[in-house]
């Protein structure tokens, strides 16, 4: 009788979202192909893949480790549609987790897709490029990907052509490979595109395995006919064996157990074939099942205490609302001495620190225990109002006019904190940083490390609502910020013409890296935005000049 129930509802789930029943045998759809495949129970050695012509690669079962993708369609549903598409999908998990398991593992992914992507703008749709690739790169197994990347050139001089074949939209998986783990011209996503209509994605998938996968398959025929071999790689189940039309040219397949696959370690940081320095998204987790019903359940609880989080910081002084907040999981680390009183008793001091999050300037007031000055170029109205520190001092990105306007806050004796990356970077790296402070304190300027740890929520954005930035940091569970003073760096060979400013802000770059264990880059606030955002980072207002 179960397994009746099972056949029942898997066939439904196949009319709704391909169109037709799945009363038909597998075999109509796709001959299989073990009669004439001959199969390994293990991952193909590089002697090998250096006789073959290309390599079909099989990414939920042979280059993930998780075989689940539901993590991957949430991160879409919350981060391209919100909470509530978010709640949907984790509504319908049990009949999709039904699906999967009653081998309906394709019918599962449409179902996914159309929850995630229904009623989305397909022109703005960047998670696939800002969100994703962070989660998959961390998903990657090491001896996979290993065998993938160090496959010999063959006797012809040219490698093995990787054919990447993946069960999700193009729109998800294509910009992870093809700008993070692609090394070759040549090698090729074979995945389904998502129909859109008037500019909107419809939320149903191509049929079968999609137009790319058929273009690549004949390709491969005409190509195993002539002059080579293909050969394909799984693991964990025979899904794709059954389902992928990709297997139709392949001489051989190699199936790595599900017990062998559960040995292999993740993809280190370290061996990423191009480091993963920007990425968007406010989840600071990736939402398995469980992780995902956690964080619905804590968002009222987490809105109530932001807002009573903001209410203590901007009402009581620093040495009682540091307090009490850290009772609620809001603490914050000091590290090193703060620097001496400025040699010069009417002039100010500027700090330079890295750029982490909008409440960077606070913490540095916290660990000075004094009021300071903070300057920005961009800053929504609801971040200032809600600013314990006071008035932001808004900058234009005009040389001139920005190195006055901090000129004339460290001549009247501010304290000046100033970020010269230009825009926030979460990973262990330094953006390029501009060297305009430099130029102006003769007394030195102190750096400033700075490190945040969240649980729940990322508190910057590129392409969401900016303005909600601090209650996202101000609604994690538990949070912590660790600022580190350093030694003061002496700029005056700069006001003396001895050196260069470009100079002294490297070095301050490579001392701060240092202190915090990360590495130093020369991206900018535009290579960021260009990335995540597909624009430059510049917004139209100006905000005022300071007085």
């Amino acid at each position: 009788m179960a397994a009746a129930q099972k056949f029942v509802f898997s066939n439904f789930l196949s009319l709704l979202f391909h169109g037709s029943g799945g009363c038909a045998p597998r075999a109509a759809l796709h001959p299989d192909p073990s009669e004439k495949v001959c199969m390994h129970r293990r991952a193909p050695d590089a002697a090998r893949l250096a006789e073959a012509t290309a390599f079909v690669v099989d990414v939920e079962g042979g280059l993930l480790l998780s075989r689940s993708l539901f993590p991957y369609f949430m991160l879409v549903a919350v981060e391209a549609g919100g909470f509530l598409r978010g709640l949907i999908l984790l509504l319908l998990y049990p009949a999709i987790a039904c699906a999967g398991a009653s081998g309906g593992g394709d019918v599962a992914v449409r179902a996914m897709a159309f929850v995630a992507f229904c009623g989305l703008r397909a022109a703005r749709f960047r998670a696939g490029r800002a969100v994703l690739p962070r989660w998959l790169l961390e998903d990657v197994g090491f001896e996979a990907f290993d065998a993938v990347r160090r496959r010999p050139f063959g006797a012809a001089g040219k490698r093995a052509m990787v054919v990447w074949a993946s069960r999700m939209p193009r729109v998800m998986v294509e910009p992870f490979l093809k700008e993070y783990l692609i090394a070759d011209a040549v090698d090729v996503v074979a995945a389904r595109e998502m129909k859109v209509l008037w500019g909107f994605y419809t939320g149903l998938m191509e049929e079968g395995d999609g137009s790319a996968a058929s273009e690549v398959t004949n390709k491969l025929m005409k190509s195993t006919v002539v002059s080579g071999d293909v050969v394909g790689f799984s693991g964990g189940s025979a899904e794709f064996l059954r389902n992928n039309t990709l297997v139709s040219p392949c001489k051989e397949l190699y199936m790595v157990s599900a017990e062998e696959k559960s040995k292999w370690r993740p993809l280190p940081r370290r061996e990423y074939p191009r480091p993963l320095v920007f990425h968007d998204g406010r989840l600071a987790f990736l939402p398995t099942p469980l992780a995902t019903v956690a964080m619905l359940v804590w968002l009222p609880f987490g809105a109530a205490l932001a807002v009573a989080r903001l209410a203590v910081a901007m009402v009581l002084p620093y040495r009682y609302a540091t307090l009490i907040l850290a009772a609620t999981g809001q603490s914050w680390r000091l590290r090193g001495s703060p620097p001496p009183s400025s040699r010069s008793p009417s002039r100010g001091q500027l700090y330079v620190c890295n750029h982490r999050t909008l409440i960077d300037p606070v913490y540095v007031s916290i660990g000075l225990d004094r009021p300071v000055r903070a300057v920005s170029y961009s800053l929504s109205r609801l971040s200032e109002v809600i600013s314990p520190i006071g008035r932001t001092v808004h900058l234009v990105r005009n040389r001139a006019h920005d190195g006055a306007a901090m000129a004339r806050l460290l001549d009247g004796g501010a304290h000046v904190v100033v970020c010269p990356e230009g825009t926030t970077c979460r990973e262990p790296y330094l953006l390029r940083f501009s060297p305009l402070f430099a130029e102006l304190s003769g007394d030195g300027v102190v750096p400033v490390a700075l490190a945040v740890e969240t649980a729940m929520f990322h508190a910057t954005t590129a392409g969401g609502w900016k303005s909600m930035d601090p209650l996202y940091y101000m609604a994690n569970p538990r949070m912590c910020y660790t600022v580190e003073f350093l030694d003061i760096v002496d700029t005056a060979p700069v006001r003396n013409g001895a050196a260069a400013s470009t100079d002294v802000a490297n070095r301050v770059q490579r001392l701060m890296a240092a202190a915090l264990g990360y590495e130093c880059t020369m991206l900018t606030r535009k290579d960021k935005y260009l990335m995540l955002a597909g624009n430059d980072g510049l917004v139209g207002a100006k905000g005022p000049t300071c007085q």
